[in-house]
C-alpha cells in the first residue's frame, strides 16, 4: 500500500499489506503469550505499561513528526496526539492493582468476584486520529491481562507500526502487543472472525460498525464500536454570542473535520440567528489552514484525493447555499475551504449525512422543544454542545439530548478519565474513563461453601 502525505500528495513509503494467513500466524503468537500475560503481577503489568508510556513520551517529536507525513495533521496536533496516546497509557497503568472484585454477603459461605482477562483482543483503527484511538483500545486491554493485536487503518499505518516497535523497548513480551497493517476486506475481515480473537474494538462508519457487529454474532465476540456522528451546537438567545461565535469553527473544523464529534449541524435560536452568522463569520474566515509544519497552522488537509471529492460533493448541496467560505493552500495536496452552509430544510442532504469534513450548516430553531427535535432528528448520538446562560436550561437540554457526549458552554468531548461512546447507531459500549476497563474482562462469580 502507498502511504501518501496528503498536504503534498507524494508516496512516503509502500508498506506491505498483511493477509489473512499472516492475521492468523498473530493470532497463534498472541495465543501462546496470553497465559504468561495474564499470570503477570499486577504491580509488573503496572510497571510495563509505565515504562511503554516513557518510551512514548522519549520519542514524542518522532511519533508526532511522522503523523504529520502520514495524516496532514499540524505539528501542534500531531505532538497532542503522541501526548494522549502515553497519558492514556499512564492512566491504565494504575488499573491493573485496581481491578477489584467484591465481596457479596451469602448464606452458608463465602461469595467472590473475579474479573478475568478475555484473551486475544483485535483493535481495529481509523485513519483520522491514528495514536489516540490505537491508545484508547490497547491501553485498558494490556492493563487488564489480554494480548492484543492492532490493525491500523492502510491509509495511516507508520505510527501504529513504530509505536509497536517502543512496545518491545519498553519490555512487553513478545506476542503481547502485535502490529498488522492490511485492508480492511483482507485482514481486517479475518481478525474479526478468527475463532481465537475474544473480542473487537472498532472505530470507524457505522456502514463498516454494521457489517463487522454482524460477524462477530457466530461467535458471540464482544464488541465495542465507536462509529458516525452528526452531532448539533445549540446555541441559545441568551448565551455569550461572541464566545460562542469564537469557537463554533473549532468544533467542527479541528482536524479537517475528520472527526466523529464534529459539531457539524449548527442550531441558532431564531431572534439572535443573523447577529450569529455575522459573528461566526470572521471567525471561520480566521481559521488557519496551512502546512502542517507551520507552528501556526490550525487545519491540515483531507486524509485523501478520494475523500475530498467526497466532501466537496456536498459544496454545493443540493437544498442548501454556501454562506461564506475560508481560505486553504492551492496546488498539491488533498485541501478544503471550511464551509458554512444555509440549507433550505432540515431534509437537506449535508444536514443529515456525516460529511466528514469541513463543513458545517446552519439551521435556526424556536425553542428548547424545536431544538431537540432537530438534534435528536438522527441516527446518531455521539455528542454535542448547548449553549446557554440558564442553567435549568442547560440540564433540561443536557438530559433530552440523545447523545453519550455533551458540552454546556464549551465543546470538549473526550477527556482519558471520562467514560466516551455514543447512543444509537454512534456506537456500542464505552471506552476512556473508569468504565472501558471492564469490557475487557468477564465477570467470575465464585460461591465458597463453609458448611
Amino acid at each position: 500500500m502507498d502511504v501518501i502525505n496528503p498536504a503534498t500528495g507524494e508516496v512516503v513509503e509502500d508498506v506491505p499489506m498483511a493477509s489473512a494467513p499472516d492475521v492468523d500466524a498473530a493470532v497463534e503468537r498472541a495465543s501462546a503469550a496470553f497465559p504468561a500475560w495474564r499470570a503477570v503481577s499486577p504491580g509488573d503489568r503496572a510497571r510495563l505499561l509505565r515504562a511503554f508510556a516513557q518510551e512514548i513520551d522519549d520519542h514524542l517529536e518522532e511519533l508526532a513528526a511522522l503523523e504529520v507525513v502520514n495524516t496532514g495533521h499540524p505539528i501542534g496536533q500531531a505532538r497532542w496526539e503522541a501526548g494522549n496516546l502515553r497519558d492514556v497509557l499512564h492512566y491504565y497503568a494504575g488499573a491493573p492493582e485496581r481491578l477489584t472484585g467484591a465481596q457479596i454477603p451469602v448464606p452458608g459461605g463465602l461469595d467472590v468476584t473475579f474479573h478475568e482477562p478475555l484473551g486475544v483482543v483485535g483493535v481495529i483503527v481509523p485513519w483520522n486520529y491514528p495514536m489516540p484511538i490505537m491508545g484508547w483500545g490497547m491501553a485498558p486491554a494490556l492493563a487488564a491481562g489480554n494480548t492484543v493485536i492492532v490493525k491500523p487503518a492502510e491509509l495511516t499505518p507508520l505510527t501504529a507500526r513504530r509505536v509497536g516497535e517502543l512496545a518491545l523497548a519498553a519490555g512487553l513480551p513478545e506476542g503481547v502487543l502485535q502490529i498488522v497493517p492490511g485492508l480492511g476486506p483482507e485482514a481486517g475481515q479475518r481478525l474479526v472472525t478468527h475463532p481465537k480473537v475474544r473480542k473487537i474494538v472498532f472505530t470507524g462508519s457505522t456502514r463498516v460498525g454494521k457489517g463487522i457487529m454482524a460477524a462477530c454474532a457466530t461467535d458471540v465476540k464482544r464488541l465495542t464500536l465507536e462509529l458516525g456522528g452528526k452531532s448539533s451546537n445549540i446555541i441559545f438567545a441568551d448565551a455569550d454570542l461572541e464566545k460562542a461565535a469564537a469557537t463554533a469553527p473549532y468544533s467542527v473544523f479541528e482536524n479537517a473535520g475528520q472527526d466523529c464529534c464534529a459539531r457539524s449541524r449548527l442550531l441558532v435560536q431564531r431572534p439572535v440567528y443573523d447577529r450569529f452568522l455575522e459573528l461566526l463569520e470572521p471567525a471561520v474566515l480566521g481559521v488557519r489552514v496551512g502546512d502542517p509544519y507551520d507552528e501556526k497552522t490550525e487545519v491540515g488537509p483531507l486524509i485523501s484525493a478520494a475523500h475530498r471529492d467526497r466532501v466537496a460533493s456536498y459544496v454545493p448541496s443540493p437544498g442548501a447555499t454556501v454562506a461564506y467560505q475560508g481560505s486553504a493552500p492551492e496546488g498539491p495536496g488533498f485541501w478544503f475551504r471550511p464551509t458554512v452552509l444555509i440549507p433550505s430544510s432540515s431534509e437537506a442532504a449535508c444536514w443529515n449525512e456525516e460529511i466528514f469534513g469541513p463543513v458545517v450548516s446552519v439551521l435556526p430553531f424556536d425553542d428548547e422543544a424545536d431544538a431537540v427535535r432537530l438534534a435528536n432528528d438522527t441516527s446518531y448520538g455521539l455528542s454535542g454542545s448547548i449553549w446557554t446562560r440558564d442553567l435549568g436550561r442547560a440540564l433540561r437540554m443536557s438530559r433530552a439530548i440523545e447523545a453519550g457526549n455533551l458540552s454546556v458552554n464549551s465543546h470538549s468531548s473526550v477527556r482519558y478519565w471520562t467514560p466516551f461512546g455514543g447512543f444509537k447507531q454512534s456506537g456500542l459500549g464505552r471506552e476512556l474513563g473508569p468504565d472501558a476497563l471492564q469490557s475487557f474482562t468477564e465477570t467470575k462469580n465464585v460461591f465458597i461453601s463453609t458448611d
